[in-house]
Order: C-alpha cells, then sequence, then structure tokens
C-alpha cells in the first residue's frame, strides 16, 4: 500500500514536468500541446474544482479514490504518463471501460475463477488512457485497500505479459515517471544527455551504495540499486546483479553494460555463461543478445568459457591470496569436503582483490564446477556481508556447515525418494586415489574427473558396450571422510542377489580395516535387505546379512552391532535403518558428506563385479553392442 495521505502532488508533477522538457529535443514534439508544455514547462492541465469532481462521480456513480482525486484537484488529466500514455484522463475523459476492447472475452476464454476474476477488470474497471500505443490504464473499483485506494491495471497488446497491478493512483504515476526516466536515460545518438537533480541524486546513492556493498552491507545496498535500476540508471543493474547471484536469484542476470567491459568479464561473464549452458534448450545466439555491444575479443571468450563448461573443464582462478584460497578450496571439495572448501573460501574475501571500481564481490567461482555447489542461499549472504576491498566493517558469524555428519542423513527420504537403496566402502588410512587399486580390477584403473552423481552414471551408460546379468560392476564415487577414512559410494545399486554377493571388504582392507554396507531396507522391489561386513589386513573379520526375511551371521561380531539389536520379527525396516547406520558411524568414527554426494562433484571409477562367476548350471545372459 502507498501512503498517499497529504500526497504533494504539485512538486511532485513541476519536477516530472521541468525533466521532460529538458530532455525534449527541439523536434521532438508530437503536437502544438506537447510544443506548449514544453515552453511552459508543464505536463499538466489546470486544476478540476471540487465541482468539477463531484460532477464527474456523479456522472460514474462512484466516488473517486483518494489519491486521483488528490490529482484531480492539481491537474485535471496529464500528458505522457511514461513512454506509452500520451494522454491520461481528468475528470471529462475518464469512463468505465465496459469491455470496449473486448479484452473480457479473450482474458476469460479457458479461466478458473480466479482468472475470471482477474479478466474482469476489463468489464468493471475505469479507464483513464485516453491516447496511449495501444496501452491500456483501468482503475478497479472492486480491488480496493482500507483506505479506499483502488489498484490501478496496466496492459499492452505488444508486452508478452498480463496486466500489471499497481497498489493505486499514486504508485501508478510513481511507475510511469521511473519509466519516463528509464527510457530517457536510453540516449539516441546525437541527443543531450540526461541529466538532470534527480539523475543526480540516485547516482550519487548508486556511489554509495557501491562502498556500502562492499563493507558488507548488502541488504541496503541492493534496495538503493534496485531503486535506482528501476529508473535506468548506470551501473545500477549491473551492481545489483553481481549480489543477486549469491543470492541465488541467477536467472537472467545480465550485469547489463559492466559485462562487456573487459576488466570485469573473467568474473562476470563465467556465471552468465553457465546459466546459458545450463539451459540446453536455449540457442547460442540468445548469448549474443544477452551480450549486446560486446566486440570480438570479448565474444571470444565468452564462447571459450561455454566450451569449458559444457566438456566440464572450465576453472575459476583469481589473483593473490585470494587465489590461492580457490585452489585450496578445490581440492577439499573435489574430495568431499565441501564445508572444509566453503571455509577456506568464505576466510579470504576479506583478502579478495576486485578488478575495478565496480566489481563488488569474486563471482567467478560460482560457474567452477566444484566451487559453485558450495553456495547456499546462507552462504552467499554471508560472503556479502564480508567487509572487502579494503571497505571496514563488521564481519558476519561463520554460516554452519551444511553436512550432518554420521550416517543416518542416508535414512532420510530424498527428493522424489530415489535413493532407497545404496551401498559403500570405507577405508581406513589410505586416500581415496587408491581405492581403485583395491576394488577394480587390473591395474590400469583411474579415476574419472569429478561430476555429478547424474552425469557419471549418463556417460557410463553410454559408453557401456557389454552386459552381464551376473556382472555387477558399481559405478563409485570417491572422497574422504574426514577422519582418517577413504569412501566410496554408489547411490543406485543393482538389485541384491544374496547367493551371488561376494564382499569386497578383504580386498579393501589389505593391510588395514575396511567397512561394506549395502542397504535396501526401502527398496521398492522384492524384500528389505541390509549387508555388513568388516575385514581387517585383507581378512574378513565378521559379517552380517539381513535378506529373505532371514538374519545370516558370521564372526565374532561387537556386541553394538549385534543385527539382534535390530532385526527383529516382525520387521519394521523402516524404524531399523536410522539407529543401524547411527551405530556404525559410531563403532568407526566415519561419516558421508551428504553435501558432496547429493548436490556437489566428486571422482568416480568401476569397481570389479559386487557377484561371483556363475557355477556350473547356472544360465546367464550377455549383451553386447557394436
Amino acid at each position: 500500500m502507498t501512503d498517499t495521505t497529504a500526497y504533494d502532488w504539485r512538486s511532485f508533477l513541476l519536477r516530472w514536468s521541468g525533466e521532460w522538457a529538458d530532455s525534449l529535443p527541439d523536434d521532438r514534439a508530437r503536437d502544438e500541446g506537447d510544443e506548449a508544455a514544453r515552453q511552459g514547462r508543464w505536463l499538466g492541465f489546470p486544476p478540476a474544482s471540487e465541482e468539477r469532481i463531484a460532477a464527474m462521480e456523479e456522472r460514474l456513480g462512484r466516488r473517486m479514490p483518494p489519491s486521483y482525486r488528490q490529482f484531480l484537484a492539481v491537474s485535471d488529466g496529464w500528458r505522457h504518463a511514461g513512454g506509452f500514455v500520451w494522454l491520461l484522463a481528468g475528470t471529462e475523459e475518464a469512463h468505465w471501460h465496459a469491455n470496449e476492447s473486448g479484452l473480457a472475452d479473450l482474458f476469460e476464454e479457458d479461466a478458473g475463477p480466479d482468472e475470471r476474476w482477474e479478466a474482469g477488470i476489463w468489464r468493471r474497471g475505469l479507464q483513464l488512457d485516453v491516447e496511449s500505443d495501444v496501452t491500456h490504464v483501468l482503475m478497479d473499483p472492486e480491488d480496493v485497500d482500507e483506505d479506499g485506494e483502488w489498484a490501478v491495471y496496466t496492459w499492452s497488446s505488444w508486452r508478452a505479459a498480463p496486466p500489471e497491478r499497481h497498489a493505486d493512483f499514486l504508485a501508478f504515476m510513481r511507475a510511469m515517471y521511473r519509466e519516463f526516466h528509464g527510457l530517457g536515460a536510453r540516449r539516441r545518438d546525437g541527443e543531450p544527455e540526461f541529466v538532470n537533480d534527480t539523475t543526480r541524486a540516485l547516482d550519487a546513492h548508486v556511489e554509495e551504495a557501491r562502498l556500502e556493498a562492499l563493507r558488507g552491507g548488502w541488504e541496503q545496498a541492493l534496495e538503493a540499486l534496485d531503486e535506482a535500476r528501476g529508473y535506468g540508471r548506470p551501473r545500477a543493474a549491473g551492481l545489483g546483479d553481481q549480489i543477486r547471484v549469491l543470492l541465488g536469484r541467477t536467472h537472467r542476470s545480465s550485469y547489463e553494460e559492466l559485462v562487456t567491459d573487459a576488466r570485469y568479464a573473467p568474473e562476470l561473464l563465467p556465471p552468465l555463461v553457465a546459466e546459458h549452458a545450463a539451459r540446453s534448450y536455449w540457442d547460442d545466439s540468445t548469448l549474443k543478445v544477452r551480450l549486446r555491444g560486446a566486440d570480438a575479443d570479448l565474444m571470444a571468450l565468452a564462447g571459450a568459457i561455454l566450451e569449458e563448461m559444457r566438456a566440464g573443464t572450465y576453472r575459476y582462478t583469481a589473483a593473490g591470496p585470494f587465489g590461492e584460497a580457490v585452489e585450496r578450496a578445490r581440492e577439499l571439495a573435489r574430495w568431499g569436503d565441501t564445508d572444509g572448501a566453503w571455509r577456506t573460501l568464505a576466510d579470504a574475501v576479506p583478502l579478495w582483490e576486485p578488478l575495478g571500481p565496480d566489481h563488488l564481490v569474486p563471482l567467478g567461482w560460482v560457474a567452477d564446477l566444484l566451487l559453485g555447489p558450495l553456495l547456499t542461499p546462507e552462504r552467499g549472504r554471508e560472503l556479502l556481508s564480508t567487509p572487502r576491498a579494503g571497505q571496514r566493517g563488521e564481519a558476519p558469524a561463520p554460516t554452519a556447515g551444511v553436512d550432518p555428519g554420521g550416517l543416518t542423513w542416508l535414512a532420510e527420504p530424498d527428493p522424489g525418494n530415489r535413493r532407497t537403496s545404496y551401498r559403500f566402502v570405507l577405508v581406513e588410512g589410505v586416500g581415496p586415489q587408491e581405492l581403485p587399486g583395491r576394488l577394480a580390477d587390473g591395474d590400469g584403473t583411474v579415476l574419472n574427473e569429478p561430476m555429478t552423481s547424474w552425469d557419471a552414471r549418463h556417460g557410463s551408460s553410454r559408453s557401456g558396450r557389454e552386459f552381464s546379468s551376473y556382472d555387477d560392476r558399481a559405478l563409485m564415487a570417491v572422497g574422504r571422510t574426514g577422519t582418517g577414512w577413504s569412501f566410496a559410494f554408489d547411490d543406485d545399486p543393482a538389485p541384491f542377489h544374496r547367493q551371488r554377493f561376494v564382499s569386497p571388504a578383504a580386498a579393501a582392507g589389505a593391510g588395514t580395516r575396511a567397512v561394506v554396507v549395502w542397504s535396501g531396507l526401502r527398496t521398492w522391489h522384492g524384500e528389505p535387505y541390509f549387508h555388513l561386513s568388516v575385514a581387517r589386513d585383507g581378512v574378513e573379520r565378521y559379517a552380517f546379512t539381513y535378506a529373505d526375511g532371514r538374519l545370516r551371521t558370521s564372526g565374532e561380531i561387537p556386541r553394538a552391532l549385534d543385527p539382534g539389536r535390530f532385526f527383529g520379527d516382525p520387521l519394521d525396516a523402516a524404524a531399523v535403518e536410522r539407529p543401524l547406520l547411527d551405530a556404525v558411524a559410531r563403532e568407526f568414527g566415519v561419516a558421508l558428506p551428504r553435501h558432496a554426494i547429493v548436490n556437489g562433484r566428486l571422482h568416480t571409477f568401476t569397481t570389479r563385479s559386487w557377484t561371483r562367476p556363475p557355477g556350473d548350471g547356472e544360465s546367464y545372459a550377455v549383451i553386447r553392442l557394436s
């Protein structure tokens, strides 16, 4: 709701009129009325008397809303409300639209109850546009606030958008004033610069907002930048978009003129190109549109970054101590320690060196395939709240880590409830890069480049040429648990076959300890199952398997892991999973990094089969693709 009580309409309209007159080239007046308005520096008309307003209300059968009445008492109509309404109605011209345009029929077609009420504006609305570029302005007598103000709706046939709502007539006129400024800021060649007291004040606010953002006051800065952006002020959108990206508002961020400035391109181009690359349905020509005005060198740089994004090879770099922290953070992230990676990056922000005065915050890392997944809304706010680039301010409290620790998060339903079974191997005292040598066939298996689980699985299925009903080679993501163990994790395992299953624990535990867990307690297919095996120095020490409604054990199982404590009759499979995973985590002091596994990118490799070869008399199928 706009505060319309005792608004100084005359000062507002005089300022608007003077700025319009100063901005209009000598040969651009539409008619004699425009020329008279320019010379008189007044876009309005003589004020309407109370008697004239009352006569209008009697004619229309309704008392007019307060802000419109106040306006009429200063000017009985208005020229050039924004850029597309050339004449706005006063007491004589305002009339009920009564579906004069026929648009009610168009908007009501196939509409639900709410949409039909909204479309009713074309039947009940008070029309205020008299001359326009196919732009309608209607006040709605049924959309009324507690002060008696009527909402104003505007709609243009050439805009692919529904009618735009303004809370009241004053809010509408303010929006039109901003539109006048926004259009005025886009001067044609040879036209005088659009400068006045309003633009000078707004530009000063933009500069103060820039400094406030660097001091960590991003909320106040963004509010000022958004206001200036509404008036079309240079720099406002480019500065504000840098803040918005770290808040997760990446859709159609353009950075306007800053992104085509060679100084800022290395930081601003990557997130813009990453958004484009993520939308496979966008033609590459749309990138050229978003980089309108860029020279050949900058377009070549954008093309090179786009190729790297699509190939999965883009790597963010930065100068100085912050750049060194970026490299350390990437190393942590690629092995699953996303909390550690974020802390490393965030702690170095005060040391960051901007590329120029309008560079507010490091941004290129958001597009980095390893570092980008670190960003959450809370972390974005922490980074924005950190004083930097030599500015002083209060440092924010560090955000809490996003990883819950332990293993029990695996028992929580994921979006879509897709992860109903999973398996993992934990190996103590070895690096994740050593896991292929323990879990894969031959010595030549190497880790794939870090990628998401989806991309790894999709790429693996495309490269596969032979599939066996007895072969169960797992595609596993690897990393560190942060407690002296490495892990290999498979979030989409093949069906569990107890009779043919061979635990990889012994091979993985050569010279150390290894733990294997395979859970299908929430599986959609078949009976629930769970397997745990533990090996030391290449020998399986104990194991248990629950499958087919039976429990099978071997070796001396520690009391904390005694399956009898978890598996009862009848079995509540969902209730078993969480305490069982918690017991495993406590027994070995291990955890799996949820954020890296679910949202990040990890190295992967393919293990040897988790099932034994077929025995005599056992049939199997092999599919070979040529």
